[in-house]
């Protein structure tokens, strides 16, 4: 994926690196794979992946997985602080975001019962997904 940056608002230089790299790895990345996988492009510290994550965060470009302590790249057109519901799969440790009006109204009626105004909010549910339930279970005809 090619991060183009808005006119607005221009992403820099690490900002698009760490956004391309999270773009591209199959599972959600914590911060300091984020560096790993970056040092070549001259990413050295910490705290310049943790800056860019907090900026594209912020943005709604990126999403944090609080149970993993990892990110992912948003995948879904929505805006940053709409609820977004995240499938982890437990075997594989892919991610899948997706979105739902009607949990997100729920949520939202949900915080405003409480007398809270919701800022942010995902949910995560984690399980196992079809492609591994088929390989754990033998039914998945690449493994016969």
């Amino acid at each position: 994926m090619t991060v183009a940056p808005t006119a607005d608002a221009p992403l820099t230089r690490n900002q698009t690196l760490v956004l391309e790299a999270l773009a591209a790895a199959p599972v959600p990345l914590g911060a300091y794979a984020l560096l790993d996988r970056l040092r070549d492009q001259g990413l050295r510290a910490p705290a310049q992946v943790y800056r860019a994550l907090d900026r594209l965060q912020a943005r709604g470009l990126v999403h944090r997985l609080e149970t993993l302590n990892a990110f992912v790249a948003c995948r879904e057109a929505h805006r940053a602080e709409g609820p977004v519901v995240f499938v982890i799969c437990e075997h594989c440790g892919r991610a899948r975001e997706l979105t739902d009006e009607v949990i997100g109204g729920r949520l939202r009626g949900l915080a405003a019962e409480a007398g809270l105004a919701l800022h942010s909010s995902s949910v995560e549910l984690r399980g196992t997904c079809a492609a591994c339930g088929r390989t754990a279970a033998g039914t998945d005809p690449e493994t016969r």
